[in-house]
């Protein structure tokens, strides 16, 4: 079931996703050579349990037999590593590019949001995937429009992404995001325009799509968490929590801006 906000919700969920920002804008001068994911992520859980929210991701998914809880406040994902990378005592190396996700909760609302950058210097291609990555996602929010369907957002991420010859990640999508970190409807970055569920004034959604520079499949790493390319290229993630209103996508985060056209 697909939940709509009222407006009173609408303002609780853009408190949970300013921290969100916040704690990205905290981060983004200190991914440099030398420092260390632990450093990051203690840093970004000190500043969330500050500002009186708690992390979403550390302890997700307790209530599963297969997998432990995720350990971490952040994920952390570096180059091949597409998502739900564990921080460690491993520090990041020039010319890496490095995915930071946060999520957060406060008063029973989620925010969540994922930014993609370079450590130091790093070379044309992964810049080039970063740089159309971050399009793409806009390309989609473009499409989040009252009376458009969810698959007009997917199309217009798979096609530009395609068009610079790189590949969406299949097996791993957004959400709709509320009460919940992970609410319905499913997401997609690839998809038919003109099908899918109709967008409606009060849906919020995560919308973030997951590029490689090689090809689309993944495989996860013995953590039961990390989701790396299969064939060892480089990905990269951003994602933005939107609100669908009757003036048209409404950006909760806000920790990056559109840079690439």
């Amino acid at each position: 079931m697909i939940h709509r906000k009222t407006d009173k919700e609408i303002e609780v969920m853009r408190e949970s996703n300013q921290i969100v920002s916040d704690v990205h804008r905290l981060l983004m001068p200190r991914v440099k050579p030398g420092v260390s994911l632990t450093e990051l992520d203690t840093m970004a859980e000190e500043f969330i349990r500050a500002n009186g929210a708690r992390p979403a991701f550390k302890g997700y998914g307790s209530g599963s037999k297969v997998i432990p809880p995720f350990p971490s406040t952040l994920c952390i994902s570096i180059d091949d590593e597409v998502v739900h990378g564990i921080p460690t005592d491993r520090v990041l190396r020039e010319g890496e590019i490095v995915s930071i996700d946060v999520g957060t909760e406060k008063n029973g609302f989620f925010g969540d949001g994922a930014i993609t950058l370079p450590v130091g210097i790093t070379d044309e291609k992964k810049q080039r995937l970063m740089d159309v990555t971050k399009e793409a996602l806009y390309r989609g929010i473009e499409q989040a429009l009252p009376g458009n369907h969810l698959h007009d957002v997917s199309a217009a991420i798979q096609e530009y992404v395609e068009a610079h010859g790189f590949s969406i990640v299949r097996d791993l999508v957004g959400h709709g995001i509320g009460k919940s970190l992970h609410e319905e409807p499913p997401v997609p970055n690839f998809g038919r325009k003109g099908t899918g569920p109709l967008l409606d004034v009060g849906m919020t959604i995560a919308i973030e799509p997951m590029v490689n520079f090689g090809g689309h499949r993944v495989t996860i790493d013995a953590n039961g968490w990390t989701v790396r390319t299969r064939d060892g290229s480089p990905s990269a993630h951003f994602e933005h929590t939107v609100c669908i209103s009757k003036d048209g996508p409404v950006l909760f985060t806000n920790h990056f801006e559109r840079s690439h056209g």
